[in-house]
């Protein structure tokens, strides 16, 4: 209940100051599992994706947001995995691939704000061939502008974001092909 609470009131927000425009729902499975790969510039990108997405997601979110405990109870209830970005991780990536069993998950392939495009890990990659579930590729724009990394407050403007399925997995791809592809994929969109 929480999860749609909070989307709620933060759609709300984000069409009022900052003008959500939001293409490709479509691209979605129904009722099925899937990993939602979008673009990472700013703090915005997770609750800006959640109130976009038609359905619920779950997502990996770096261990420190979790140090305070009022707001790691609060993540944990809408669905935040911690995930430590400084070295594998076996026991998350074990939740993730039991979350995509049944649930949507949402990873940054960059792995942190404001990287560029050609940086990309192969976590996506991974999840995806283990899973076996469809990726949906989210392009973010304009969240870098209205709220970028180090800023203490949002200003105006406008936020897009674009979704589409990435068609171009093989079955032989490795997990950096993958990844790589998902990435030009957003790239594009």
């Amino acid at each position: 209940m929480l999860y749609r609470v909070s989307t709620s009131i933060v759609y709300c927000i984000f069409r009022l100051f900052f003008n959500l425009e939001v293409e490709g729902r479509g691209a979605f499975p129904a009722n099925a599992p899937f990993i939602l790969a979008a673009n990472h510039s700013s703090n915005f990108d997770p609750p800006l994706l959640a109130v976009s997405c038609p359905y619920k997601i779950t997502f990996l979110a770096k261990e420190e947001l979790f140090d305070n405990k009022l707001f790691a109870l609060y993540l944990k209830d809408v669905g935040a995995i911690p995930l430590k970005r400084e070295k594998s991780d076996i026991k998350t990536l074990r939740l993730a691939l039991k979350t995509l069993k049944t649930k949507a998950l949402l990873i940054f392939p960059q792995g942190t704000r404001g990287a560029g495009f050609d940086r990309v890990n192969s976590g996506v990659g991974f999840l995806c061939k283990k899973a076996a579930v469809p990726v949906i590729a989210a392009r973010i724009y304009g969240t870098d502008k209205v709220f970028p990394k180090g800023a203490k407050f949002p200003r105006r403007g406008k936020i897009k974001v674009i979704f589409s399925k990435v068609q171009t997995i093989d079955q032989e791809d490795t997990y950096q092909d993958i990844s790589r592809k998902v990435m030009e994929v957003i790239k594009n969109l």
